[in-house]
């Protein structure tokens, strides 16, 4: 058994935590062990001490990476959902995890404005939110990602399946 971390990356409310919350139960009825590394949660504890300038945003990432890295190492399969905007942070982050496997979930800016419950977009369109990612902060698409998720145009089903199949087909399942 292999472990390996599967880095979502994408816009806040592309879907990158849904789709991996419907992947944890496929994963685990196939014997796998597997770790959720969300956003939301890691900064309630990990890296609660870090605010949203790029250089915090990196070491947030930064420390992802340890802990991702240690799990995988372990044989564990994690599923690790960030935002995590630029380009050289994930680079590094697949550099120093080894078997990373990089998930783009794409969605287009208007449906993640449609998406959001908690209505961040809304604060930061106001300018109550500074340095909010795809607003007053930069976004990087990913260049050459393993799996690209079109949230917009896929259904969350399709969205896992595509992942699952990647899997099997590279030995991981």
């Amino acid at each position: 058994m292999k472990g390996v971390t599967l880095w979502f990356t994408g816009l806040p409310c592309s879907g990158k935590t849904t789709i991996a919350d419907k992947l944890v139960p496929i994963l685990r009825s196939r014997g796998k062990k597997i770790e959720r590394l969300d956003g939301d949660i890691v900064r309630q504890g990990l890296t609660r001490d870090l605010g949203f300038s790029k250089e915090d945003r990196d070491k947030n990432i930064e420390r992802v990476t340890f802990v991702s890295k240690l799990l995988t190492r372990n044989d564990v399969i994690v599923l690790a959902t960030f935002v995590s905007p630029y380009r050289e942070r994930r680079r590094k982050s697949r550099q120093e995890i080894g078997e990373f496997i990089e998930v783009y979930v794409k969605a287009s800016l208007e449906e993640c404005i449609r998406r959001d419950v908690k209505g961040m977009y809304k604060k930061a369109l106001a300018g109550e939110i500074k340095n909010f990612t795809g607003i007053n902060d930069p976004y990087e698409e990913p260049t050459d990602p393993e799996i690209t998720l079109d949230t917009d145009n896929e259904t969350i089903e399709e969205s896992v399946d595509k992942i699952v199949k990647y899997l099997e087909n590279n030995g991981y399942l």
